[in-house]
């Protein structure tokens, strides 16, 4: 990453993002009481433990893209005990199925020249 782009202090950003919750959330509560009921449901599991979910969540969150989940998510990781060898792993699966992503979707270029007239 460069100097530029990468985020230097989690705890500011996340501080942020939460300043900016609360104010969409008054724009448009429904919304954020939507989200929240969604998160609440996802969290409630019956069969996988808090640091699997948290797993999950931080492979999505890289192949999503999403700088907010990974912040949350490493933090709720943390929480349930995960190392960083283990998110290492959860990463690695999670670079391997954009790896996978790209190379079926290159197969599509290959069908798309195949089928293209013109």
């Amino acid at each position: 990453m460069t100097e530029d782009t990468r985020i230097e202090d989690w705890d500011s950003y996340s501080a942020g993002l939460r300043a900016r919750g609360k104010e969409l959330s008054a724009i448009h509560p429904e919304l954020m009481k939507g989200f929240g009921a969604l998160s609440r449901g996802a969290s409630t599991t019956k069969h996988l433990d808090a640091k699997t979910r948290e797993m999950i969540a931080l492979a999505v969150a890289v192949t999503t893209r999403c700088e907010g989940c990974i912040d949350a998510h490493v933090r709720k990781a943390r929480a349930a005990g995960a190392s960083k060898e283990e998110v290492a792993e959860a990463l690695g699966v999670a670079i391997a199925l954009n790896a996978g992503a790209a190379l079926t979707y290159s197969l599509h270029v290959l069908d798309a020249m195949d089928g293209a007239t013109g």
